[in-house]
């Protein structure tokens, strides 16, 4: 680990941009159609099950990353093993972001940009990110937290201004019953952005507030459940669940329906570019994690030698993942989900943490025999 500290106010911004980043490009939890806002509030509350485990996991070793008190709870071998399967995990999934944002920048900036420039461009800003450290990532979040949170503020009372919103779209609630909703929950909504907070066990440690830690995770988890609560149901209300379901990326699509007063349009452009700032906190997140669990894993001193060759494998990566956006979105959803999220997200951190409180729970009673 390198030798810094954030505050937890900075880990709060942290997480609440990590969340947003391209959960809210993507057409998270469509398939529960009217009903989006449910499946994403449910997958939020039990997101939040999902934090208390990681952060009980960091209440036993404090003062360490995931990478290394795996090593201490499962033993050194397999530990390894396992660390070194999440660092190609966080690897992946900051590949898989980095290549969201590279067909949104295609689709609706660059259609004649070749897609492996515009992932070049932003991974540069990535790695060069990184290897300042993660102060420098926590204090970019707080430059950019609040001129974000209005951007989206004044997007949504635009919104409700040009009166494209139709709250009839929402209707009826519940058609299919909660099973439709359960379904979506516990193969979408969970997993992301709720889910990938796994990625913050590699961070927690520099937080100087430990007893704070979960308090602004929550908080970011909630505010964050919220806000994309909000954004979903209101692409659902202004273009209908059919079309949403049908869109690609469904938030520039609401935001292009924008006309006020004749001359207020054409604004998907500004708030691309706040889309673009929350998949640089997601991708920088991910790769950071993956850099310092490598450097972790092999004893590394200095972790920034690894930016530069770690980075430009994701760069190839997020090209070769799939041959296009549509094979991309559905491994996303059909492969990804079972053979990946599921086992990092759930099954392992809660093995782990038994394992760990069983041990714990030994180490007392020898101690009070002593």
């Amino acid at each position: 680990m390198e030798q810094a500290r954030i505050s937890a106010r900075q880990l709060f911004m942290l997480a609440i941009l990590f969340e947003h980043g391209s959960a809210m490009v993507i057409p998270l939890g469509v398939d529960a159609k009217q009903d989006v806002w449910i499946a994403i509030l449910c997958g939020m509350v039990f997101g939040g099950g999902l934090l208390f485990i990681y952060y009980r996991l960091f209440t036993y070793y404090p003062n360490l990353p995931f990478t290394s008190y795996v090593q201490h709870i499962v033993g050194s071998f397999l530990g390894k093993i396992i660390a070194l399967v999440y660092v190609l995990y966080f690897l992946y999934i900051s590949a898989r972001v980095l290549r969201d944002f590279g067909e949104l920048l295609l689709t609706f900036a660059y259609p004649e940009t070749p897609l492996f420039i515009l992932n070049a461009l932003m991974m540069l800003t990535v790695m060069y990110a990184v290897y300042k450290g993660i102060e420098v990532i926590a204090r970019s979040g707080q430059l950019f937290f609040f001129s974000l949170y209005w951007i989206f503020i004044v997007g949504f009372v635009l919104v409700i201004v040009a009166g494209v919103i139709d709250l009839h779209r929402l209707q009826p609630i519940l058609e299919e019953g909660w099973p439709r909703i359960f379904h979506v929950v516990f193969t979408q909504t969970l997993y992301v952005p709720f889910g990938e907070m796994i990625v913050f066990a590699m961070i927690f440690p520099y937080v100087q507030e430990e007893k704070k830690v979960m308090k602004a995770g929550l908080l970011a988890l909630f505010l964050s459940g919220i806000n994309l609560a909000v954004i979903m149901t209101m692409n659902v209300a202004a273009l209908g669940a059919d079309i949403v379901s049908r869109s690609t990326f469904p938030l520039l699509n609401t935001i292009q329906e924008i006309r006020v007063a004749d001359f207020l349009e054409r604004l998907d452009v500004l708030f691309m570019i706040a889309l673009i700032v929350g998949g640089f906190f997601k991708v920088g997140i991910f790769f950071y994690a993956a850099v310092i669990g490598t450097a972790d894993l092999f004893q590394l001193k200095e972790y920034q030698r690894l930016v530069y060759p770690l980075g430009i494998s994701v760069l190839f990566l997020s090209i070769a993942i799939a041959s296009n956006f549509a094979e991309h979105i559905k491994e996303g959803l059909r492969i990804v989900t079972i053979y990946m999220h599921v086992p990092l997200q759930i099954f392992i951190p809660t093995i782990l943490l038994l394992i760990a409180m069983v041990k714990h729970s030994k180490n007392k009673k020898r101690k009070k025999r002593e």
